[in-house]
């Protein structure tokens, strides 16, 4: 399969975004013509902390010295989405097991619904693979520096918008 001229789509949540998320939006970007980082605009299981409009800006400036790396919103099927910006790739990290039987069974769900777009898995960096933004958020509402886990200024959002050192 070539990737020449091929546009992936990097979906997620992103609350907040850290940098095993840009780790694998990194390599992406290195294998694809163009990444497009797409946010869910909510989600069906969590109460994000920041709204869908702070975490895209948030990975915005996180993104912004990649020349081929674009961040959308989207709302509804993830799939929908990448038919939307002509995505042909969904790319997923993966840091354990776990995370590949959850997207393993979630890119077959894709696939049956759109044969066409195929789903690419990158293993996490080891240096990243245990850092997850459930974890981030935990630490952080703690009071727990995680400046080590994400750009300084998702660390400065979570200090504003928790109130602790973060």
């Amino acid at each position: 399969m070539s990737t020449e001229g091929r546009i992936a789509l990097c979906p997620g949540t992103y609350d907040p975004v850290t940098f095993g998320h840009l780790d694998i939006v990194e390599r992406a970007a290195r294998l694809f013509a163009t990444v497009v980082v797409a946010i869910a605009d909510g989600s069906n299981t969590k109460q994000p902390l920041f709204t869908a409009d702070e975490r895209r800006a948030l990975v915005r400036t996180s993104v912004e010295h990649l020349g081929n790396v674009e961040v959308t919103g989207f709302t509804g099927l993830v799939i929908g989405h990448a038919r939307e910006v002509g995505a042909t790739v969904l790319v997923k990290g993966v840091r354990s097991a776990t995370d590949f039987d959850y997207e393993a069974q979630m890119s077959q769900f894709n696939r049956h619904l759109a044969g066409d777009i195929e789903t690419i898995f990158l293993p996490a960096s080891p240096e990243w693979a245990f850092i997850s933004s459930s974890g981030v958020r935990e630490a952080a509402a703690w009071g727990a520096d995680v400046s080590g886990w994400v750009p300084a200024h998702v660390a400065g959002a979570l200090r504003d918008r928790l109130g602790r050192t973060a």
